[in-house]
């Protein structure tokens, strides 16, 4: 009798062994359920959003603002007053310029960003939120009450 259990052990560890070799890998319940939710995708594009352009912008106005009231103020005078007028129309204009492009810079930074977005079921969609949570191109989001998240 022992003779006839051994062939049924053999056969019942090969279903064994055929069973978990014809699951993917990687392929769990939470795989699975996240590659069937229409939330879930990967972000494509970022456009626009809170982008600050830094010190060289607000250095690139003062500098024009400078340059041009320089030359404004070269126009003015004549003699040892042309270089007063000279130099009181840098000063001017560098504060102008300085204070025109930050202005310039507040506006940018108040614009939502715009995230272009691969579901898995291969639409796209766009989202927009002022806030993106340190999201990059290519990351894995979930869309949820109109905005992405990190997947």
């Amino acid at each position: 009798m022992k003779l006839h259990i051994l062939p049924l052990l053999a056969v019942a560890a090969l279903a064994c062994g055929s069973a978990n070799a014809a699951r993917p890998p990687g392929n769990d319940r939470a795989t699975v359920r996240a590659s069937q939710d229409r939330n879930v995708g990967v972000v494509e594009s970022i456009k626009g959003g809170r982008e600050s352009r830094g010190n060289d912008s607000a250095l690139l106005g003062t500098v024009v603002g400078g340059v041009a009231g320089a030359a404004a103020g070269h126009q003015v005078g004549k003699g040892r007053t042309r270089k007063a007028a000279t130099v009181a129309g840098a000063l001017g204009g560098a504060v102008i310029g300085r204070k025109v492009d930050k202005a310039h810079d507040r506006r940018k930074r108040d614009e939502p960003y715009v995230l272009g977005i691969r579901l898995n079921d291969g639409d796209r969609q766009t989202v927009t939120q002022n806030n993106i949570g340190g999201l990059r191109v290519g990351d894995r989001v979930r869309i949820q009450n109109g905005s992405a998240r990190k997947f």
